[in-house]
Parts: structure tokens; sequence; C-alpha cells
């Protein structure tokens, strides 16, 4: 008689009621099994960047893994060389000054970020005010820890931002933090600096701390704007920032958080608590990355997309969807026709019979359930494929 696979009395954490595995997790296992079988499924789903860091970040690490000193434990506040770079980056870009040895905080990529910013500023049963559309980590991180979560709506007749009156009409006083997003992921709806003026003075007003992830600044992009340009942004505000899309190093798991030194001290107490410092070749490689020139961001970020967008926006346009051709990032949003009576008939006819996985929007909130996002994350020539299967069954 085989052995039980696990005792059935022993129970999960009341928490994973809460949650289900992440989308791209749980639908990627099914994309797999559909690769396995042969069907050479073409993904435009996931915005994860196919084109490689610059020549001089993988010399650096390559140069610095092998010395024999540099692979002990690091600081978890990250190597001076790396805040330095991070502290000049936003001088350079946003015209931001950053103290680089009290208001940068290296992190383990955003999503790591949204953990401890949480767990540092809310406690179980505080309110935390999240984007419908929006990514879905900061829903499904505030379900496991327990945080009342509070939507606000962005809708394309706001152009995706916030509406102030409502979120003024709302009980906002056990609200904590406030999740924002731009430029914005799913809409690509882009930074406006009347939104980010808004933002810090009902943060002021309310006693809410404000964090802005603003991981798409130089996709597709020229005005690069950030919420700490405002003034006083920094004493109720964070800003995280990831060179996983703007420096191509997803895999990396390189990002930071920029704020003023107390909120700084008080996350670190919780990072402390729980990881360890980055390999440091691996930083000093990040900070080379930051030192990219004008060139490599230009080809990198905006060239190379364009012309990847022009085929995305085909693709929209066969599928019978509309979408504004403004948009930033390296997505594209567009509205379904109202033929479907929901998106994932569509979806799942295009992953089914043209072999193509696009991305729902319903999993990004309610108001996202009458879209579809592609990403450009993918060759010209796997996108001019996925075109043509497309074509071929909708066309």
């Amino acid at each position: 008689m085989e052995d039980k696979v696990y005792n059935p009395h022993i129970r999960p954490a009341d928490r994973l009621a809460n949650v289900s595995e992440y989308y791209f997790s749980r639908k990627g296992k099914e994309v797999a099994r559909m690769n396995a079988e042969g069907m050479d499924i073409i993904s435009l789903a996931i915005g994860s960047p196919d084109m490689p860091p610059s020549p001089q970040t993988v010399d650096t690490l390559c140069e610095q893994a092998r010395r024999p000193d540099t692979h002990g434990y690091q600081p978890t506040a990250g190597t001076p060389e790396l805040r330095q770079a991070m502290s000049d980056f936003y001088r350079r870009w946003y015209g931001v000054e950053l103290d680089p040895s009290t208001e940068i905080q290296p992190l383990i990529g955003s999503k790591e970020g949204i953990l401890h910013v949480t767990l540092a500023f809310v406690n179980p049963g505080d309110c935390v005010l999240v984007p419908n559309p929006g990514y879905p980590t900061y829903t499904s991180l505030n379900k496991i820890l327990g945080s009342e979560i509070l939507t606000y709506d962005l809708k394309p007749e706001t152009g995706w931002q916030p509406d102030f009156d409502a979120l003024e009409k709302t009980d906002l006083s056990r609200v904590k933090i406030m999740w924002t997003n731009y430029p914005n992921m799913p809409t690509g709806a882009n930074a406006r600096r009347e939104t980010y003026e808004k933002l810090v003075d009902f943060a002021r007003r309310h006693h809410i701390v404000v964090v802005n992830d603003n991981p798409y600044s130089f996709i597709l992009n020229h005005e690069r704007l950030s919420l700490l340009q405002v003034p006083g942004a920094k004493e109720c505000c964070i800003e995280f920032n990831s060179m996983s899309k703007s420096h191509n190093m997803p895999g990396w798991r390189v990002g930071m958080l920029a704020t003023n030194a107390e909120f700084v001290k008080w996350i670190l107490k919780i990072k402390s608590n729980i990881d360890s410092g980055t390999f440091r070749p691996l930083q000093l490689a990040a900070a080379e990355a930051f030192r990219n020139s004008d060139e490599w961001h230009e080809q990198a970020n905006v060239v190379t997309y364009a012309r990847r967008r022009a085929l995305a926006e085909q693709i929209m346009t066969v599928l019978g969807c509309s979408f504004d051709p403004a948009q930033v990032g390296m997505f594209l949003w567009g509205r379904i026709p109202d033929r479907y009576a929901d998106v994932k008939e569509l979806t799942e006819r295009v992953l089914h019979e043209a072999r193509v996985f696009i991305t729902p929007g319903f999993i990004f909130g309610t108001n996202g359930k009458r879209y579809v996002r592609l990403s450009l994350c993918a060759k010209e020539e796997k996108l001019a494929e996925a075109l043509e299967r497309i074509r071929s069954v909708f066309g």
C-alpha cells in the first residue's frame, strides 16, 4: 500500500484561502504543456525583456565574479558603489537629489519592495489603496499580510489617472499606503506632473504614504518624470525604480526605493530580518549599468520597442481592438470588440486557434475585464509571425 502523500490533518495557513497562484505561473504551465505537445506557442504575455544588458554590464559581472574576494555576505543596505550609482542615476535623468547613504535602499526587485514597505507601514487590518486596474501583486501581497484593500478606479475617460474627487469622498481614516504606478501598467498611460503634484498634496493632507512604482519611464518615452521631482514629495512618498525594464535586467533582480532617511531606516529594519545582501559582483555590475550612455537607452528603450510596437498595433487592429496610440511602456493595452461576451472568450481563441498567448485584462482588476494586453518583449520576427497566425484566424 502506498504511503499517503501528506498528512491530511496538517492544514495550510488561513491566508492561502485569500490568494491564488499567480496568473502567469498558473497559465504558464498550460502553455508549457501545449509546447510539449508541439504547438509552438508564441508568448506575447509577460513583460520580460528579451534583449541583453549593455556589454560593459556583463563584462563587469564576469570580471568581478572571477575575483577571489567577492563571494562573501554583503550589507543588506547595499554597497556604497551601487547606492552612489542610483543617486547619480536620479540626478542625471530626473534632476532629483538623493543622499546615497540615507535616502536610497537597493531592492531584490520591486516585488520585494512591496512586501517590505507594507510590513514597515501597515498593521493587519489597516487599509491600503490599490489601483483598478493595477499590478496584481499590490493586491495579492496585501491579502497575504492581512491588509484591508480599498480599490480606486482608473478609467479611460480620465486618462487612467486617479479621480481625486472620488478619493476625497472615500473613508481614508485607516488608509496607510496608496499604491500608484506611472507610467502605468497595464494601461500605458504616461506620468503627468499634474498627477504627481496632486498625489503629494493628497498624501500630505491625509497622512498617507504614496508609493509610486516607476519602472517604465524609459520605454517608448522621452518624458522621464519622477514623483520625487515634486517639492515635499520625499517627506510623504516613496518611489520604486527597477533595472528590469530600463536596463534589460529582469532576472538580475535589482531595484531600488528612494524616500526620506527615516522611512529608509524603517524599511531596512524589516529587510535586514528577511534577506541578506545581493552578490557583490552583481551589485557592481548594476552600478556600471546605471552609467549606460544616452545612445544605449535610445536604441534599447525607444528605437527597438517602436518597431515592435508597430507590429503589436497591427495585431490589435486585426483582433478588432481599439487602443490609445499615445501609450508608453513595453505593453499595448486594447479594448476588445463588443461582440465578445468577455475577454476570456477572445484570449482563449487566440491561444488555442492562433497559438499566441496574450494577457486578459481581468487579471489587473474589474476595470480591465474588457481589455487585452500585448507584451513587446518578443523579437520582431516572432511578432510578425504572431500577426500572421492571428490574421489567418481572425482576418
